[in-house]
Parts: structure tokens; sequence; C-alpha cells
């Protein structure tokens, strides 16, 4: 009897702690945002904030979750320093006033443990508008080097640029789409 009680305390605080949220902080050394827009209807144009930080929560039993990503928009890099100085300047981000960029996702959908999309808003040149991004891919493992549980995903959306005032160009030199890829690697807290 008391060997009994004993295993189902064990389940029952075993399950209690799966059903707690889970909260992963990002690495930034595997967590990248990039964006694609098409240049004069020729070409891609590629570029990266290179600063990031955050967190995910997830409360798989729940099937809910919150993310928090901060994107330091005065990192913004393309690869060409040029480039780089104008997008930071007033025609777009506008660094001096707005050095970060912010995604805060309260809205998970799960197939059965896998997110499959986070809708949250997005807040850019002190604009916040809805935002959904579909994952393409999400797992969580153990990690194999540090021992801890780890989750991660690849997540992409389409913008509209002119919904934060990002209109510079439009459209001769760059449609109004750009498309967001956010890939996140996060390490259980």
């Amino acid at each position: 009897m008391k060997k009994t009680l004993i295993a189902a305390s064990v389940v029952v605080t075993a399950f209690a702690a799966q059903a707690e949220p889970a909260r992963y902080a990002l690495d930034p050394n595997h967590t990248f945002a990039t964006f694609e827009i098409q240049h004069l209807g020729m070409s891609t144009i590629r570029g990266r904030f290179d600063k990031k930080e955050g967190f995910v929560e997830i409360d798989r039993a729940a099937k809910t979750g919150r993310a928090e990503v901060t994107f330091d928009t005065t990192s913004i890099s393309t690869g060409v320093p040029r480039f780089d100085n104008h997008l930071k300047g007033d025609d777009f981000f506008k660094t001096d006033m707005y050095p970060n960029a912010k995604f805060v996702g309260d809205k998970f959908v799960f197939d059965g443990d896998r997110v499959t999309e986070v809708s949250g808003t997005l807040t850019m040149l002190g604009k916040t508008n809805p935002v959904t991004l579909k994952a393409t891919r999400f797992n969580c493992i153990q990690h194999p080097m540090l021992r801890r549980e780890a989750c991660g995903g690849d997540f992409e959306t389409t913008l509209q640029r002119s919904q934060w005032g990002l209109t510079y160009g439009l459209p001769a030199v760059a449609p109004d789409n750009v498309r967001l890829l956010i890939q996140v690697e996060g390490i259980k807290q």
C-alpha cells in the first residue's frame, strides 16, 4: 500500500511538472532573423539583424505559449556597409529614434506537441501591428551537449512594410511585401 501511494505521488508530481509552462531562453548563436525583398523586380535583397534576445514559454498540456523577441535594428547587416547605413537612416529604420523592433506572440497553435503557428504583434518604428508566424519546422529535444531540453523551429511570414511606415521606394524600387524568416533555438531554464 505504501509503495502504491509513493508511486502514485511520483506520477502526479511528474504530470504536474509537465503541465506547467516551460521557459526557454533564446540562444543568440542559434537564433536568426532575416528578411528578403525584391529589388527593381530583378533580384532579391537579403539582410539580417545580428543582435537579438528573448524567450519562449510553452505549456504543452494547456496548448498555450508566449514569446518575446527583440531585434536590435542598429545591428542590421546586408553585407554591404553603405546599404546598411542607408537602412539605418531616416528612409528606413530610423535607428537613432527606434533602435529596436519587438515581436510579442501570445497565441500558439499546436499539432500535438509541435507548435505550428504563433500570432501576436510586431512593434517597429513606433507602430504595432498583428503578425502571424507559420512554423515550417518545430521540435524539442534533449540537447546533447547542454543536457537540458531545447526547442527550436523555423518560422516565417510576409509583412506589408508600409504598415510600419517603411514606404521608401514604393513600389518602383521595392514592393510592399517583405518576407521575414525567424529561426529560433531556446534552452530550457
